[in-house]
């Protein structure tokens, strides 16, 4: 019942919180919480499939221990373990479910960030005469 998971590589700030709202930070932050948010639905789906096969075996080894006339208190024991197992499983799913929805909102919400100041981006980015602030037209 062991499980191949392994502990994460340390890189679980997907982007700094600071006030960098330049088009290509924006974009930069959105691409990488979306990889973030792929990579936590991938791992969430491995646990959910560990947690369904220990909690299958789990209530296979509650039928051996009844099958080999034990204390009932253990049957009902390991039976308690593998439900419980089979209802943080469904949990896991659930949150998996969650991250995968977040990250496609997360790489359609980038897709119209680009469509929408791609171009302005592009403009700004390749003139040589300065940019005026934001507002500076606001009078």
């Amino acid at each position: 019942m062991s499980s191949d998971l392994a502990p994460g590589n340390g890189n679980a700030a997907p982007a700094v919180a600071d006030d960098d709202n330049r088009y290509k930070a924006v974009q930069a932050k959105l691409d990488k919480l979306s990889k973030v948010l792929d990579d936590a639905s991938l791992d969430l789906v491995a646990l959910w499939r560990s947690m369904l096969a220990n909690a299958k075996h789990t209530d296979s080894v509650a039928t051996d221990i009844e099958n080999a006339d034990l204390d009932p208190k253990f049957v009902a024991l390991t039976t308690s373990v593998a439900t419980a197992l089979d209802g943080a499983a469904r949990e896991v799913r659930t949150l998996s479910d969650s991250a995968q929805e977040t990250a496609d909102l997360t790489h359609e919400t980038r897709r119209t960030h680009a469509k929408f100041y791609g171009a302005l981006d592009d403009i700004r980015s390749n003139r040589r005469e300065k940019t005026p602030k934001p507002g500076f037209f606001n009078r």
